[in-house]
């Protein structure tokens, strides 16, 4: 540590600003309970909470690790450096004396392990009683221990309250002390872990109850980091591997494996058919499929004509699912197919059942099922079940309705990426240029229906969603014609990220025509007062500065900088920035 520990290391590693910030917390005396055991520095550092720090050797660097959401992130936080300068001024504190050894100022992890060991038995159970009265986490691993030890029918119930008591949150968990609040839970896992070893048949129980506590408290905590999601994923790991151990009855297992993954919120027993089959066996999957199938006769097939929004539900949602992993278990085709079609409500579940025909080789089912649902959704079909069936027409070289089904979807939805879509399909069959003049004057008939009375040579156009010719721009400079896309752009307008690739594509060839793009969008870049915009004008200003260099207009240049400054002089920080420029 006394090699890798300085003030050299602390800057480098936190930065001006987190350096200067924990240079403040250790003169403010910010740093406590700081110890080194074991070639670990550890401190508790105050601030708007405690948070708590630890800085090791590992593989000849400095590793660290601190609680705090900048130290979650794996940043060298405020607070490390606040311990850093701590260690270093207690390194320094020992003075030599007149022996030319130290002095000792304070006391060390050493010469507490070394009074412990001094104390009888008696005084030791004295004072780990004291602290369990301190520290919940500390409490909850000795009862756990405890209870573990406890013979008799009252032995799980100990232990569920424990589990429960470790698990309820209490008040709302804030983002702050989700950390603390997972580490408790941490240490009821460690056991029910090491019970699951020694004693499975115990722990199924145990962990199926610890797993509803945690559904529980997810409604009262601040889970932004997901670390009850990892916790849950943990337990429901624990379970199955205690189930492969213990082989519990099939059909009670599959009872509750059902209940649960029917009325779970959080999909901890998600896909449980699957993942349990080899546990469950024939007896336990046959139980399940009775269980579903009875729940899934209440359910109300849903068509066309229905609204999905209005019918369908979480319940719905779990049911279907289980009845899918179901007829995934049995391989059976037509079984997934009946799943399929309890809900047509839109078009997508047409594919999904098209798809499903396709890939067992039955391809005259799968054109069924999707022109079915092109049929039933004329106004409201899905792009993909059209991709779909687009292709599967090729592939009967019926490229005439391939071809329809595509201009339908670029008519609907026109955009770039449907366009690059039509063009792909027409070259296969060689119709590329009557398809694309026809996209082209169709955009421009669209152009024209909404195209301002009032024009100007350049339309700079702020704030539209789309910005005027946005979209023959884009598909000019995406077939390489910036030449034509700058014309549209000119007589029509685009939005400001295009008229910045116009930009960079002129900057080469017609410099002067880059500058004026530049020069117009540098004032509402600003105007959006935050810092990112500041650093996007400053790189702009300097490639305005570079391309009038280029023109001989240094002059023009440094008189163009002086109004930029005179306009936006209330804004210190872009003001710093135009300073950097010169």
């Amino acid at each position: 540590m006394k090699r890798l520990l300085s003030i050299n290391t602390l800057r480098r590693l936190a930065g001006p600003r987190s350096f200067s910030r924990g240079e403040d917390y250790f003169n403010r005396g910010l740093v406590r309970s700081l110890s080194e055991r074991d070639g670990m520095v550890t401190a508790k550092v105050k601030g708007t909470h405690t948070y708590t720090v630890n800085l090791r050797e590992d593989d000849g660097e400095l590793d660290y690790s601190c609680t705090c959401p900048m130290g979650d992130d794996g940043n060298f936080c405020k607070h490390c450096v606040a311990t850093g300068l701590s260690w270093l001024e207690r390194k320094a504190d020992g003075k030599k004396g007149k022996n030319g050894r130290k002095d000792r100022v304070e006391v060390t992890m050493k010469d507490v392990k070394a009074y412990l060991v001094s104390l009888d038995k008696k005084a030791l159970i004295e004072m780990v009683l004291e602290q369990t009265g301190e520290s919940d986490a500390l409490c909850e691993k000795l009862m756990m221990r405890a209870a573990r030890n406890i013979a008799g029918r009252s032995r799980p119930a100990a232990l569920k309250k424990i589990i429960r008591e470790a698990i309820s949150p209490g008040d709302f968990i804030g983002y702050y002390e989700m950390r603390a609040y997972a580490s408790r839970i941490d240490n009821v896992i460690e056991h029910l872990e090491r019970l699951s070893k020694e004693n499975p048949a115990e722990a199924i129980d145990l962990l199926e109850y610890a797993i509803e506590e945690m559904e529980s408290a997810l409604h009262s905590v601040d889970d932004s980091n997901g670390e009850m999601g990892g916790i849950l994923e943990h337990l429901q790991v624990l379970h199955l591997a205690a189930c492969r151990k213990a082989k519990p009855d099939p059909e009670e297992l599959a009872a509750r494996l059902f209940n649960k993954e029917l009325n779970g919120e959080w999909d901890v027993f998600r896909g449980a058919a699957v993942t349990y089959a080899p546990i469950l066996g024939e007896t336990g999957l046959a139980r399940y499929r009775r269980l579903a199938e009875e729940e899934w006769k209440k359910i109300e097939p849903l068509g066309p004509n229905r609204e999905e929004r209005v019918e369908r539900s979480h319940h719905r949602f779990n049911i279907t699912f289980i009845m899918e992993s179901l007829a995934k278990v049995s391989g059976d085709l037509e079984a997934m197919v009946d799943v399929k079609k309890k809900d047509l409500s839109c078009a997508y579940r047409y594919l999904q059942i098209a798809e499903l025909y396709k890939k067992s080789g039955d391809r005259d089912r799968a054109l069924q099922w999707a022109e079915a649902g092109i049929k039933a959704f004329p106004a409201r079909t899905d792009s993909r079940l059209r991709d779909f069936l687009a292709a599967e027409y090729h592939r009967r070289r019926r490229h005439d309705d391939a071809m329809k089904l595509i201009w339908a979807e670029f008519s609907d939805h026109p955009c770039l990426a449907n366009y690059q879509k039509l063009k792909a399909h027409a070259e296969r069959i060689g119709q590329w240029p009557f398809w694309r003049e026809k996209a082209l004057d169709s955009i421009r008939k669209n152009l024209s229906k909404t195209k301002r009375t009032e024009k100007t040579h350049l339309s700079w156009r702020w704030g539209e969603p789309w910005g005027g010719s946005s979209m023959l721009v884009e598909i000019f400079l995406w077939e390489k014609n910036p030449d034509a896309a700058w014309q549209e752009a000119l007589e029509g307008g685009c939005s400001e990220h295009l008229w910045m690739k116009l930009a960079a594509e002129r900057e080469k060839e017609h410099p002067e025509d880059a500058i004026q793009v530049y020069q117009r969008w540098l004032d509402p870049i600003v105007d959006r007062k935050n810092n990112l915009s500041y650093e996007e004008a400053a790189k702009l200003i300097e490639k305005i500065r570079l391309l009038m260099n280029r023109l001989d207009q240094d002059a023009a240049f440094a008189d163009y900088l002086q109004t930029v400054r005179a306009a936006h002089k209330p804004k210190r920080n872009f003001m710093k920035l135009l300073d950097r420029i010169g």
